[in-house]
């Protein structure tokens, strides 16, 4: 009972994560799974559908719009709503963004993808659709500077807690997203709405996300030694199949890798959260290519990790190598959290020092550039590759 209880919970309402807690002599006792009552396998959760007041005056908002966004939250993943999202995007031709695990709901490689501009479009929409994403400090909690303070808010929630939140919505939808969606489309529709590319907005959006894509192309561009981040990223993700699960965690590593990265496909992404805790990227690697080993034996595994990150967790290795997961795991070592130092100057300021003062000398948040961590592969399995050089 309690076991369905929890399955029901992590189901039912807003998804999340259930706990519980076994005693000893439980897990190590048996059962006849025939003595089970079907009465505790999980049933669908049940549909919540959105008032119909409340879509309308979304769909009045919506085509009465000067500079619309939508922005696609990871609740749309969870809903599985890909199909109704895409539909809308592609239906109205609104530009929206992603948050970090929305990614993938619709494809970032979509012309309709505004993320270069990320900035441009939260400062100045003035109808924000919000899908399944909360206003927390991830979207800058939809408060000035980097929202209008004029912007209206339709907010889509499958939880009541979250309408409302931060910012009061101009129309605060509790409803299963992709019951909500499908009758915004269908309102949309029967009004023949679509925003023009040639409307002021599009330009502006599109003037700016060309801007941005130059800059990070030059960055990409440099062939300098150390390599810097954009550079990583942008050949990286040349050899990425389209349908992979990037796991991405650290600081620079995450942020920046969120950008060049794309996902094209919903569910296929895995980060610290929005609670920005770092050391899951091995554990979050580990449940994804089990996972696919069982439902999708195609798909690959791609652990992204910045160096710091990977030092809070860097032994689940040994887990992967022993279960056989086939994870391909990429450490960025820039030294540091955030950035460390040039090695030059590490070393110097570490070999000046007396023994004792090394530890109140030696900045926090810097970390050894020297630190080979594809050797740790080496404790476990000859699968160790090293690249600095550009051409590697």
């Amino acid at each position: 009972m309690h076991v369905e209880k929890a399955v029901r919970l992590t189901k039912n309402g807003r998804p999340g994560a259930a706990y519980l807690d076994f005693p000893a002599n439980i897990l190590s006792e048996g059962f006849e799974e025939s003595t089970v009552s079907p009465y505790y396998g999980p049933t669908p959760p049940p549909l919540i559908y959105p008032n119909p007041s409340d879509i309308q005056t979304a769909v009045d908002l919506i085509t009465q719009a000067s500079r619309p966004l939508v922005i696609v939250g990871k609740g749309a993943a969870y809903a599985r709503a890909e199909a109704t999202v895409r539909d809308l995007i592609q239906s109205t031709n609104l530009p929206f963004l992603a948050t970090p695990m929305g990614k993938g709901v619709v494809p970032d490689a979509s012309p309709k993808c505004v993320q270069p501009a990320r900035s441009t479009a939260l400062q100045k929409a003035d109808v924000v659709l919000l899908l399944g994403a909360r206003l927390n400090w991830i979207l800058h909690f939809g408060r000035p500077p980097r929202y209008s303070p004029d912007a209206k808010v339709i907010q889509i929630d499958l939880s009541a807690e979250e309408l409302n939140t931060s910012v009061k919505s101009a129309v605060a939808i509790q409803s299963d997203l992709r019951v909500a969606v499908e009758q915004i489309v269908a309102g949309l529709k029967k009004r023949n709405f679509t925003y023009s590319s040639q409307n002021e907005w599009w330009q502006v959006l599109e003037r700016k996300c060309q801007d941005n894509r130059r800059t990070v192309q030059a960055m990409a561009a440099d062939e300098s030694v150390p390599l810097n981040y954009y550079t990583v990223f942008h050949n990286l993700y040349q050899h990425l199949p389209d349908n992979c699960i990037i796991v991405s965690e650290g600081a620079n590593t995450m942020d920046i890798g969120r950008t060049m990265l794309f996902n094209n496909q919903p569910r296929n992404r895995l980060d610290a959260g929005t609670f920005g805790t770092m050391g899951v990227g091995p554990g979050f690697a580990i449940a994804a290519a089990l996972y696919c080993r069982h439902h999708e034996p195609t798909k690959r595994v791609i652990c992204v990790e910045g160096d710091s990150a990977f030092g809070f967790s860097g032994m689940e290795i040994e887990s992967m190598v022993r279960y056989k997961l086939p994870i391909i795991i990429v450490v960025v070592n820039n030294s540091g959290i955030y950035t460390g130092m040039e090695p030059e100057a590490f070393k110097n300021l570490r070999d000046s020092a007396e023994l004792e003062d090394i530890a109140k000398i030696t900045p926090p948040s810097c970390l050894s550039s020297a630190t080979r961590y594809d050797n740790m592969m080496n404790l476990l399995a000859n699968l160790v590759s090293l690249s600095t050089p550009y051409q590697n």
